[in-house]
């Protein structure tokens, strides 16, 4: 659970162009993936479901965007 409010925070703060890279890039992943998987080469075929998953977060933060519900979350600094 905290990896994924990890990744949330981290879509959050990603810019609008970022953020269509990450879903560009993950949709291109994805048909990779697929495509592994229909000649029996994907070992893990649970990245295809995270995959999947992580384009609708994305596409979800930029609906919300769009909407005027969501602006962009400042970007936290880390402390060490």
């Amino acid at each position: 659970m905290a990896k994924r409010t990890q990744q949330l925070s981290t879509i959050r703060e990603s810019s609008e162009d970022e953020l269509k890279e990450r879903i560009k890039r993950l949709e291109e992943e994805l048909f990779q993936n697929k495509l592994k998987r229909h000649t029996n080469q994907l070992e893990n075929t649970n990245l295809i479901r995270q995959a999947r998953r992580e384009i609708a977060r994305a596409n979800t933060v930029l609906a919300g965007r769009k909407g005027g519900g969501e602006k962009q979350a400042p970007k936290k600094e880390t402390q060490e």
